[in-house]
């Protein structure tokens, strides 16, 4: 029998995750069925719980029970997100162990108000890690500049940690040098290096619908020869990502880790869905295939894919062709700079966005329950 194209990732060295949790995927055994057939982790964000608990009547009883010990809409959805978090870490727990460690990992967010605030992201990850005790849990925390320190401080407790909201190669750069940092200062510490794992979210899609727009406007205005750059910045800046990836964890310093057992901080690549649909609908999952990666993807990605997918090394070959599309784009006078700091606030804002929506969801069916328990 063949190999779903999941599995043929993971034999290629890159992990499937799925991006997407709920309550009713869990009591149904649809997240098991997934491991079944080789996703090998699960991330959630505001945004996702936000549509899970909006979209569903699955939450309606946690929700009652803690509205009527009177805990606030916060809280609540502190209660129900840990107890799905728990429940997919213990379904992915054979991954997490069959792999030694390797993966198996659910993804867990700090609240995103904090996203500029060190000190109130280590509080916060340091609050989540010990509700949650499981220990494939993954922390993840916004590559802002506040952020960055909150990582640094967080691996060097040994908390795993999934780097979210990364656009730029200088964000990324920062974030893989914190995590050797961070190793070296557990060596040193004489504590186990090999124990902590962390990956670096690093997102795609959102950043070739930015860059196409800025194409698409100088095209409109008489530039035609831009069109050639069209559909190409996503995949570069990725594959930019992994050139300093393979730098950065490699020579004396990273072997020292390594020989001690350090696991290196592995790209993730996130918002792995095509936005436009003149593309392939696996774009950012065929064009992003290497050793030491993780590709989260979206259900209806992970659908296509299974269809139509052709695991192959593809990414690795490419790098001097993505450095020299990003050099042409800025040639062009398109700023890579300006465009991905506009995504990290924009993101930080969405996130910030969806978990406001979400407490107000919670908030609005406590009210709806407690009127019907009452009436």
């Amino acid at each position: 029998m063949a190999k779903s194209a999941l599995w043929s990732l993971r034999d290629l060295g890159q992990s499937p995750w799925y991006d997407q949790i709920s309550r009713e995927m869990i009591d149904s055994g649809e997240l098991a069925g997934l491991r079944d057939r080789g996703i090998a982790g699960v991330t959630s964000n505001p945004s996702i719980f936000q549509a899970a608990v909006a979209g569903s009547s699955a939450y309606d009883g946690i929700i009652l029970e803690n509205a009527r010990s009177g805990l606030d809409s916060e809280a609540i959805y502190e209660k129900l997100a840990i107890h799905d978090i728990q429940d997919a870490c213990d379904i992915l727990r054979p991954v997490y162990d069959e792999t030694k460690g390797a993966d198996g990992f659910v993804s867990f967010e700090v609240s995103p108000h904090l996203a500029h605030d060190t000190q109130g992201t280590i509080n916060n990850a340091r609050r989540l890690w010990a509700l949650v005790d499981r220990p494939n849990l993954m922390i993840k925390v916004p590559g802002t500049e506040a952020g960055v320190p909150a990582i640094n401080t967080l691996l060097t407790e040994g908390l795993n940690i999934n780097v979210t909201l990364l656009f730029s190669l200088t964000a990324y750069e920062a974030v893989a040098r914190t995590f050797i940092d961070a190793l070296e200062a557990r060596k040193a510490a004489g504590d186990d290096v090999g124990a902590v794992s962390s990956v670096a979210s690093f997102f795609v899609s959102r950043v070739e619908s930015a860059a196409d727009g800025r194409i698409q406007a100088r095209i409109d205005s008489g530039e035609s020869a831009l069109s050639a750059l069209s559909g190409k910045t996503a995949v570069a800046n990725a594959i930019a990502a992994y050139g300093m990836f393979l730098d950065i964890f490699s020579g004396e310093r990273w072997d020292a880790l390594a020989a001690a057992g350090g696991r290196v901080q592995r790209c993730l690549w996130a918002s792995t869905s095509t936005k436009n649909p003149a593309y392939s609908d696996i774009l950012y999952v065929e064009e992003l295939v290497a050793p030491h990666t993780v590709n989260t993807m979206p259900p209806a990605t992970v659908v296509a894919w299974e269809d139509h997918g052709d695991a192959r090394l593809t990414l690795e070959d490419n790098i001097e062709n993505a450095r020299a599309d990003l050099a042409n784009l800025k040639a062009a006078g398109i700023s890579m700079e300006e465009i991905t700091d506009e995504l990290l606030a924009a993101g930080v804002k969405a996130f910030a966005d969806s978990y406001n929506d979400l407490l107000e969801d919670i908030s609005g069916k406590a009210s709806a329950l407690l009127e019907t328990v009452h009436s």
